[in-house]
């Protein structure tokens, strides 16, 4: 990666030109689609040289995923201390994110024709989705309360989400999205409550003593350990 320039400082010249190529690309894709957006365009809506827009970017998809990241990274909620409280926000937050004007255009185009920007583009936004979550997760660890793993979250929060979202389904709401948060919370804690005799049995540990599961964060070999006891959330994903 070269080095930045002083130009890269936040609220320098790199930093207006990045904000004004950005919001030119929203408009663009608003208003003529992904498939037709060009540098060019973008350069001249705006009003900077094209070739300052080429050495940044290089290509559209680059530039659409870098406005994809950018705006995912924007009014990201604040973690209030409560998982479950914390997991709905996160969940919300990620439907109002897909439902604002060009929403589900920058996902479509992170799933680009060549097949491997497509896996690049996957694989970035899941990550971006993924450290969403992570954070509401890694922090009820820390306080020792019970955490589903971030898999099971994603498939059961995540997809849902975006699935009904791409494919424009009615009521798929604020109230929706809390309601898969709910639904992974209790189904975990049912499975959990359900599991306990057989898991003491089979750790050692005296009937009724829980066994929490460890959080390991995507990414990172070593498990965030919340307390002495752990306890296994439930069976693996349906």
């Amino acid at each position: 990666m070269p080095p930045k320039s002083k130009d890269s400082r936040p609220g320098g010249r790199s930093a207006r030109v990045r904000a004004a190529v950005h919001q030119a690309t929203v408009e663009l894709v608003q208003e003529v689609g992904t498939d037709k957006v060009t540098l060019p365009a973008v350069a001249r809506r705006a009003g900077v040289n094209p070739s300052s827009v080429y050495r940044r970017w290089g290509t559209t998809s680059a530039l659409l995923a870098d406005v994809a990241a950018r705006r995912q990274d924007e009014g990201t909620p604040e973690l209030l201390g409560e998982l479950r409280k914390d997991l709905e926000r996160a969940a919300v937050w990620t439907l109002t994110d897909l439902s604002r004007p060009g929403g589900v255009a920058f996902f479509r185009a992170e799933v680009a024709p060549d097949v491997d920007e497509r896996r690049a583009g996957l694989r970035e936004c899941l990550e971006r989705v993924s450290t969403r979550f992570h954070a509401a997760l890694a922090a009820a660890a820390r306080r020792g309360e019970e955490t589903p793993p971030l898999e099971r979250v994603l498939e059961r929060v995540v997809a849902p989400l975006y699935f009904r979202v791409v494919f424009s389904i009615p009521e798929t709401d604020e109230e929706y999205a809390r309601g898969l948060v709910t639904e992974l919370c209790d189904w975990g804690a049912a499975a959990a409550a359900a599991q306990e005799p057989s898991l003491a049995q089979d750790t050692g540990a005296p009937t009724g003593q829980p066994v929490r599961e460890t959080y390991a964060p995507p990414g990172d070999a070593r498990p965030v350990t919340p307390a002495s006891d752990t306890r296994v959330s439930g069976p693996g994903p349906r």
